[in-house]
């Protein structure tokens, strides 16, 4: 039997962009012997599977999509649009690499296969904290031995991100993508933290840090605003290098309204 709890299955075209760009960059999409990505929970609606197969496929030509769902209907319902694709009925190519499939967090692929990558968005919202570590575990004892999983979760229409990348060895980092324009304050994010992350903003805590600060370096550039949130962004991102925040990554991410850190440095205070 698959191993979780089915979601609440809401899908939106292009809800997932963000987190599909970020994908785009991983090594391991270009270096693995298998380009095989599974989009773990992708809801009520084949488009999030599609989509990502759709842009990863313009680093990766032979990249493989595994879409896996708890809900037996969902992956018929799936399968039946996987069809309409085959047909030419969609904008999607005809010759996607995609398949649908049931599963969970223990990841079954046919053959012993080991994905690259897994995405897992807005599967733990509706979990304990407590049991986040146990799903991260399984999901990433199932990688490639250079994979990545990528879990996080966004609001409904793709404008706030965040998400976590892992490696077989555990948490890596944590990026947060936001939508600049008409943005008002960095932190609005917090409602949309990583299942670890979200009950820790709180004093004490180091997201709950980065979450004050990102708020401070935004409001002390709103003079930049004036040449647009670009700009405002970039020297918010300065501004978070200057007070000793180790960010990762180089403009043109950042000009997209992304920001990763190390996850040592956002990580949960021991319980």
């Amino acid at each position: 039997m698959p191993i979780g709890t089915i979601t609440r299955g809401t899908t939106n075209t292009n809800r997932l962009r963000r987190v599909d760009r970020f994908m785009q960059t991983l090594p391991v999409l270009r270096s693995s012997a298998d380009p095989l990505v599974v989009d773990l929970g992708y809801g009520a609606s084949a488009v999030t599977s599609l989509e990502l197969h759709s842009r990863i496929r313009k680093v990766r030509h032979d990249v493989e999509v595994l879409g896996l769902e708890i809900d037996k209907e969902r992956v018929q319902t799936a399968t039946d649009q996987l069809d309409a694709v085959r047909r030419g009925e969609t904008g999607f190519a005809a010759d996607a690499l995609v398949s649908f499939a049931r599963g969970g967090f223990e990841v079954p692929v046919r053959d012993g296969r080991r994905p690259a990558m897994i995405r897992a968005f807005n599967v733990l919202r509706q979990y304990d904290e407590s049991s986040v570590a146990d799903a991260w575990g399984l999901m990433v004892s199932r990688l490639q031995p250079r994979g990545v999983l990528v879990e996080g979760t966004c609001d409904e229409i793709g404008r706030v991100s965040s998400w976590v990348t892992l490696s077989p060895a555990g948490p890596v980092s944590l990026t947060i993508s936001l939508r600049l324009e008409d943005l008002e304050w960095p932190s609005i994010v917090a409602e949309r933290l990583p299942k670890a992350l979200i009950h820790r903003n709180v004093p004490g805590e180091r997201i709950a840090d980065l979450m004050t600060e990102l708020d401070r370096q935004w409001q002390y550039s709103a003079a930049l605003a004036a040449y647009g949130p670009v700009q405002r962004w970039l020297a918010t991102v300065a501004g978070l290098v200057a007070a000793g925040w180790p960010v990762q990554g180089n403009r043109s991410r950042w000009r997209l309204g992304e920001l990763t850190v190390p996850w040592e440095s956002v990580a949960p205070n021991p319980s």
